[in-house]
């Protein structure tokens, strides 16, 4: 029998534990606290997403119901939903920021990059946001319409490994051209970008950074053609051209070449219409990089569908961005995890196994384990009938 540590404590091992404390430190996160430190209350929050729970109310009733387990992963304060709730109010949110950008830096490095990908020698990202409702009466700061509150969670996604490398949020009437500002662009880089992003000054200063952007032009630009290039029906391209923007304003904000690709998915038959400032790679290489854009959509629809995120624990938009930050540091624990244990299942399947594990004291790498699984199984086909 196994006498280790719970599975849990074995999730919450993959943290960097000095990132944090410098961390708390620097934000004064422990600042006349006596029981309940942040370390507490970034445990109980990962334990609230890894369950499933959906309320701190139920969240504290289950820890206190599990008595001295609680301890032994690592919760060393007493719980209870009003500090929890305080907590998540008055913290900085900054403090599970820098954390989750700690995590993301090794996980970078850690999990394995996409084959597609890897090929270019470059780091590629997409750049996306996603829109939260939430109930304008609770959270009166988030205006978004006359009778609707709502914030954006503008996200830059590394597609070669799915980790989100930046997450900045924002009111939700905030533009998606805003989130150009909010970066650091970085020389080599590709950034996929869809068409509520062209913004020819912004996407003229990435270019003169020297990185490369992949977008998709909108229908009414005017432009010239200066030259046409060489093209094989078979790959699916069906022109590739080099372009100057002729508009007034658009000419002068952008006055550099740019390069159209038309593109006939050979899946789909879908016709596509792809422009980049990128004049090297070859137009089946630019198809690919917008196709890896699906990435971002699917981290969305993944952290929607399996992490809390939807509905908050408070009404503060400290609370809110502490918990969009913990749900990041989840989805990245989860990456790590999968990569340390050299796990084959998804991450989906590794949620829910955990879900239902958190204190059992089992090597984590053996509840995914399916030859173990198999042995107990023959096991059990020894065993005498009851009944016949």
């Amino acid at each position: 029998m196994y006498h280790g540590r719970m599975v849990f404590s074995q999730l919450t091992d993959l943290l960097p534990r000095r990132a944090f404390d410098d961390a708390v430190t620097r934000y004064h996160g422990n600042r006349k606290v006596s029981s309940f430190t942040c370390m507490d209350q970034l445990l109980c929050m990962i334990f609230a997403q890894l369950t499933g729970r959906t309320s701190l109310r139920q969240t504290a009733e289950v820890l206190q119901a599990v008595g001295s387990r609680r301890y032994h992963c690592g919760i060393r304060g007493s719980v209870a939903r009003s500090t929890m709730a305080e907590a998540n109010e008055t913290r900085d949110y900054r403090i599970f920021e820098e954390l989750a950008l700690a995590m993301i830096a090794k996980a970078r490095l850690d999990v394995p990059v996409d084959q597609e990908i890897i090929g270019l020698q470059a780091d590629v990202y997409a750049i996306d946001s996603t829109t939260i409702d939430l109930c304008l009466k609770l959270f009166p700061w988030a205006v978004f319409r006359k009778r609707k509150g709502a914030v954006k969670a503008h996200t830059v996604l590394d597609v070669g490994t799915g980790i989100p490398v930046f997450v900045r949020v924002s009111n939700a009437k905030t533009h998606d051209i805003w989130m150009l500002d909010q970066i650091t662009v970085q020389p080599g880089a590709f950034y996929i970008l869809d068409r509520g992003y062209i913004d020819f000054a912004r996407l003229y200063l990435m270019h003169t950074a020297g990185a490369f952007f992949v977008t998709r032009p909108k229908r009414n630009m005017d432009f010239s053609i200066d030259q046409r290039r060489k093209t094989s029906r078979i790959s699916g391209v069906t022109s590739d051209r080099l372009i100057r923007l002729r508009g007034v304003m658009t000419s002068k904000l952008y006055p550099d070449t740019l390069r159209m690709i038309r593109y006939r998915d050979p899946d789909t038959g879908k016709r596509l219409e792809f422009m980049t400032n990128n004049f090297t790679l070859d137009a089946t290489v630019i198809a690919m990089l917008y196709r890896k854009r699906w990435q971002i959509e699917l981290f969305f629809k993944w952290i929607k569908q399996h992490l809390h995120v939807k509905a908050f624990f408070g009404t503060s938009a400290n609370a809110v961005k502490t918990q969009l930050w913990i749900a990041v540091i989840v989805f990245v624990l989860l990456a790590l995890l999968k990569e340390s244990q050299k796990l084959v299942q998804d991450t989906n399947t590794i949620l829910q196994v955990l879900s239902v594990t958190m204190f059992e004291k089992v090597p984590v790498f053996k509840l995914f384990d399916k030859s173990m699984h198999a042995d107990l199984s023959a096991e059990d086909r020894n065993q005498l009938q009851l009944f016949k």
